[in-house]
């Protein structure tokens, strides 16, 4: 077997993981409403759109509306590069991805849609992943684990030589779906093999990369 075939995988969400992407989440969404002239999203909506696809997210906050499917349509015509400035990178991310670089394969499963792309090209982090999948490239979008299957299939390794990292209940569902041991990041009332407040903790728990973090991950099954 290849060097790459005795490589285990660490596989990212990328809202809320990569990067605190809440104001730019409100921005986006809110343009979208302003442009049919509707009122700004609502504290329950606004959790809503940041764990789901843009299709559901457009369908949630134009319920009841008539122009759900102009909304639909013209949410491709927007030009989502203004509101990357809004996301800030999570602290750690670009160290560890060096870190992780030459021991793990390095993928993204997203539910973001076409705007995955521009947001790791204007990062400069789009060399470091072998494989994204996005909510375009399933059928099923989390929390089903069709995005996570792809990736497994991608780098052809069993569930259990893989991590997942994700911040929310749809990302916990997904994981425990596809048998990929769960890393919560940040949300310590999720069900996860681990908890980590830093992303430099993960170098921890990968286990072949001398620890650099200042805390432990908590081991929680």
């Amino acid at each position: 077997m290849n060097e790459a075939g005795n490589k285990k995988a660490v596989i990212f969400d990328c809202d809320g993981v990569m990067f605190d992407s809440r104001r730019a989440n409100i921005n986006f969404y809110n343009h979208l409403l302003e442009h049919f002239g509707l009122p700004a999203m609502k504290e329950d909506d606004i959790s809503y759109v940041h764990m789901h696809t843009a299709d559901s997210s457009i369908r949630q906050i134009f319920r009841g509306t008539p122009f759900l499917q102009e909304a639909l349509r013209y949410r491709f015509q927007v030009d989502y590069m203004p509101f990357i400035k809004d996301m800030v990178m999570e602290p750690g991310l670009k160290e560890l991805l060096l870190h992780l670089m030459p021991h793990h394969r390095l993928a993204v499963a997203t539910n973001r849609s076409n705007t995955i792309g521009a947001v790791l090209e204007a990062s400069n982090l789009k060399g470091f992943f072998e494989k994204v999948v996005s909510a375009l490239d399933v059928v099923h979008p989390k929390p089903h684990p069709e995005c996570l299957f792809k990736v497994l299939d991608f780098f052809d390794l069993p569930p259990e030589k893989a991590l997942y990292v994700g911040d929310s209940e749809i990302d916990q569902v997904s994981a425990r779906a596809a048998g990929v041991p769960f890393v919560s990041y940040k949300n310590r009332l999720l069900d996860a093999d681990y908890h980590v407040n830093h992303l430099l903790e993960i170098l921890d728990i990968t286990g072949n990369i001398p620890r650099i973090s200042q805390h432990e991950p908590v081991l929680t099954g």
